[in-house]
């Protein structure tokens, strides 16, 4: 079962999914899956990747950036994207799949992913890491 941070006026709640770095993706993917089951919009939903891009940001990409931006902007269906990448702006929703980067980059990547998340983060990826990188205890 996933830990939860209680939401506060100025924060999104934060739930932790367990997962290796090697299956984070895996898990935001099931995590998708789950929320549009229980009747989260498509286009509420942003997932962020610290490591390798996901598969459907390169697939997009490959067609041009001004593509994939546009989908982004329509802002109908769940969008994919690089933690570090600027354009993509905040949705009511953000996962965040802990699948690469450094302990020096991860605290910033996780409070760019914060500061995006309207309601909900949800950050897949080592509990133990995850609370270092928090500052909470394990």
């Amino acid at each position: 079962m996933p830990r939860q941070r209680p939401a506060t006026p100025e924060a999104a709640q934060i739930q932790l999914i367990p997962a290796p770095a090697e299956g984070a993706l895996d898990a935001a993917e099931e995590t998708v899956d789950l929320l549009l089951d229980t009747g989260r919009a498509p286009g509420e939903i942003l997932v962020l990747t610290t490591g390798e891009q996901h598969p459907w940001a390169v697939h997009e990409l490959s067609f041009g950036e001004a593509s994939y931006w546009a989908q982004h902007d329509a802002a109908d269906d769940v969008f994919y994207a690089d933690i570090s990448a600027p354009r993509a702006t905040g949705r009511p929703v953000v996962i965040v799949a802990l699948n690469g980067g450094s302990d020096d980059t991860l605290p910033r990547a996780l409070a760019t992913a914060l500061t995006r998340a309207g309601l909900l983060l949800i950050v897949c990826g080592d509990p133990a890491r995850i609370n270092s990188l928090l500052g909470a205890s394990a």
